[in-house]
């Protein structure tokens, strides 16, 4: 019966306490940045496209990560910028389930691409001879379709164990999006089974890979010292600071968000965090990998005059 009435439900969105005024300047800002989001890593998707010389394993899977962010961002920013808009801070439960499912398997996907990206620099770097022979294109398409599928998989469940749970007629969800920590507050069921879950999952899906790619990293770190040409170790440290950075933010603020313990006087800094997770760090990964890489800065140079000679 509880399950029943959930269908019809609806949650209501408390995110910032802001008066109209500033939630339309917000909405002004975040379509701004959102559209920009949209451009740059649409850019990125273009280049490794068009471009043959981008045609190489870590490229291969820059382009998963600018799907990803294009679809991160799509999955709950428009339904947050229709609210700031309208000062309408309703969803549906159908709406929120959708919005939340996705969220996480593009998240989850995340983790596991920046994982298998160090992973192709610690190949590229520490065994460069055997490099094309290891990181071939099969094995390359396997480690993509892996990552994929763990994210469909790990968030499948947590969808299955979430419809179970009744939620009786509207609820305030203390945030700006259907995340999935503020909505299992606001059930009228015990959500233990759900919340224990969570905790695993976050630390399969976020401590397992991290510990992974700093391992990959302290090894490319020795073999970097041990280059001997000073040019050699700066191509070698320019090649995976860039990810370094992006994988440094992305865990870091994830980390803080679901490894933390809740309590109720971090809910509004999680928020501010969660808002940095979702609207900056899609932006991040296409302004590191352009303005810090410069195949990627070469190529662009390419199409454009390529457009301009058209």
């Amino acid at each position: 019966m509880g399950g029943n009435e959930s269908w019809g439900t609806e949650f209501i969105l408390v995110g910032f306490q802001l008066s109209e005024e500033v939630e339309v300047l917000f909405f002004c800002v975040f379509s701004l940045l959102y559209v920009f989001n949209l451009t740059a890593n649409g850019t990125i998707l273009g280049l490794i496209w068009l471009d043959r010389r981008l045609h190489t394993p870590m490229y291969f899977f820059l382009s998963h990560l600018a799907v990803i962010d294009i679809a991160y961002a799509s999955s709950n920013l428009p339904n947050m910028l229709e609210n700031l808009v309208k000062h309408r801070k309703t969803i549906s439960f159908v709406s929120c389930t959708l919005q939340m499912y996705c969220f996480m398997i593009f998240a989850d996907t995340e983790c596991l691409i920046l994982m298998v990206m160090s992973y192709d620099r610690f190949v590229a770097i520490c065994h460069p001879l055997q490099y094309t022979a290891i990181m071939n294109w099969r094995v390359c398409t396997v480690l993509a379709i892996a990552c994929w599928a763990c994210g469909f998989s790990l968030s499948l469940v947590h969808l299955i164990l979430f419809l179970r749970l009744p939620f009786c007629g509207p609820q305030a969800i203390n945030h700006f999006f259907c995340e999935i920590l503020s909505v299992l507050n606001v059930a009228c069921g015990d959500t233990w089974i759900d919340k224990i879950f969570l905790l695993a999952a976050g630390v399969f899906i976020l401590v397992g890979p991290l510990s992974l790619v700093l391992v990959s990293y302290i090894r490319i770190l020795q073999a970097i010292l041990k280059i001997q040409s000073m040019e050699g170790r700066r191509k070698a440290f320019s090649t995976c600071s860039s990810h370094l950075c992006v994988v440094g933010l992305y865990f870091g603020i994830a980390m803080m968000v679901y490894l933390v313990p809740e309590n109720s006087d971090r809910e509004e800094h999680q928020k501010i965090l969660a808002l940095f997770y979702t609207l900056f760090n899609p932006l991040l990964n296409p302004i590191v990998y352009s303005l810090r890489n410069a195949q990627v800065k070469a190529a662009f140079s390419r199409a454009w005059q390529k457009t301009r000679t058209v």
